[in-house]
């Protein structure tokens, strides 16, 4: 039987011309920070302040991606992969977040573009993965609705000089962690911790996209789409109704707030309810008239990263004044069901990535969705075979690559898989501690040696099978 895709159910297989990629992200493998008028973002500041990164770790060096460029396309040429997925940083090619364009930051990406393309692999690129110009956050960052018009303004800018080799086009990547971990938790750059500007950096972010969505659309770019960080929420226990609304809140937070305006063209009521106390989300002051017609411009795509899923209960001991990122929801917790976890502590639960495409598949249906980030992190070594057995990381993903194809055989319009990440990088304030790479990266030598997991991946990618 086939569904209405053409795929197969019975087969391992996947649809000809699906995606297979690998996931990285400017700050995250560039280093470089002071190269060629680079000039500092909101994660150099971060990253730069006792404290925050674990073993005060920044990204000044990092991959040093920016010089080895042409081995990391190697690389994901081994890989088999047809699409690389990297981000722009703004800082490099718009040091102040305005003005005209830096040419030495545009002849580096077009350099990027150019080994690319002699290695036959397609470019997907996101235009804002966190990494702010300072200059605009000491402005007020992005609780300040001009950082939107910014945002917009620079893709175009971008999209003018670099579009003729770019089809796939992502303006936001997690905006959920840029607002709610950067402004309201404290942990993720700008370090704040102030409710009511991460539903401000929230709304922003999402007028920003819209914005930007618009003025690539007028340009004439192919394909534009937002990529999203997704995760069903269950309730620790159903039977009790204080732990059933904490994790409706939680959604909404998370998942609905976003989705929502993107998809429907309005915020959710309940989560509109819910931050009442915070800030009016369905006020004039915030949420200016056609700002949702904008935010609501339609996607040629959607991106869903995934990692785990989230187990919700309702503390007994709230305590508002603590930093959070459940924004008007004082005392949500996340708790775990005892599974198998990952280096970083997240449960391996491969069923919540197909809950989460096939719920967003039949909840809002079109556009078709892409897996952009999915992976995991293990405390890897190279052992004296000069190898790195990392048999945690290739059953992760082959679980997950499965949750996908069910997804697909069930009728979910899924076009895609990007695996997170190409290499071991700094992974935000847990510094160089994570590792999440097909490929592991001696941070001392820069040496970069494929894993297990990469040479598994790449069978994958040729066979277009699992």
């Amino acid at each position: 039987m086939t569904n209405p895709h053409g795929h197969d159910p019975s087969t391992s297989r996947f649809p000809e011309g699906f995606v297979w990629g690998a996931a990285t992200s400017s700050y995250q493998i560039e280093g470089a920070v002071h190269a060629d008028g680079r000039l500092p973002s909101i994660w150099d500041t971060f990253a730069h302040t006792p404290g925050r990164v674990h073993r005060n770790q920044t990204g000044d060096l990092a991959d040093d991606h920016y010089h080895r460029y042409p081995e990391d396309v190697s690389l994901l040429a081994d890989l088999g992969v047809t699409h690389y997925r990297f981000s722009l940083a703004w800082p490099r090619l718009q040091p102040e977040g305005y003005g005209p364009l830096n040419g030495a930051g545009l002849d580096f990406y077009s350099r990027l573009l150019d080994s690319l393309r002699e290695h036959g692999i397609t470019p997907w690129v996101t235009l804002y993965h966190w990494d702010l110009p300072q200059s605009l956050e000491d402005a007020g960052g992005w609780p300040r609705r001009e950082t939107a018009e910014h945002f917009a303004a620079y893709a175009a800018l971008v999209h003018q000089r670099l579009g003729d080799r770019v089809p796939h086009w992502t303006t936001l990547n997690e905006p959920w962690c840029s607002a709610f971990l950067g402004y309201a938790a404290g942990i993720h750059a700008p370090g704040r911790t102030d409710g009511a500007a991460a539903v401000r950096a929230a709304h922003h972010l999402l007028l920003g996209h819209g914005l930007a969505a618009r003025a690539l659309r007028e340009q004439g770019a192919r394909e534009i789409g937002v990529t999203l960080n997704l995760a069903p929420v269950e309730a620790a226990e159903p039977d009790r109704a204080a732990d059933r609304d904490a994790a409706r809140r939680a959604d909404g937070l998370m998942n609905r707030i976003f989705l929502d305006p993107l998809l429907r063209g309005a915020y959710p009521a309940d989560v509109v309810a819910d931050l009442a106390d915070v800030v009016d989300l369905g006020g004039a002051g915030l949420v200016h008239d056609g700002d949702l017609d904008v935010i609501s411009t339609p996607l040629d795509f959607l991106g869903v990263n995934y990692y785990t899923r989230l187990v919700i209960r309702q503390g007994d001991d709230p305590k508002p004044g603590r930093p959070t990122p459940w924004v008007g929801a004082a005392g949500v917790e996340t708790v775990g069901r005892g599974l198998p976890a990952t280096a970083m502590g997240w449960e391996i639960a491969p069923d919540g990535l197909h809950r989460t495409l096939t719920r967003v598949w039949r909840e809002y249906g079109p556009p078709p969705l892409y897996v952009t980030e999915n992976g995991a992190a293990y405390d890897d070594e190279v052992t004296p075979d000069g190898r790195v057995h990392d048999e945690q990381r290739r059953a992760y993903l082959e679980s997950h690559i499965a949750a996908t194809h069910r997804a697909l055989a069930e009728g979910v319009d899924v076009r895609g898989y990007f695996v997170w990440s190409l290499l071991d990088n700094f992974e935000w304030a847990y510094g160089y501690a994570k590792r999440f790479g097909l490929v592991h990266v001696d941070f001392e030598t820069q040496r970069r040696t494929m894993k297990d997991s990469g040479r598994w991946f790449a069978e994958i990618t040729r066979a277009n099978a699992l």
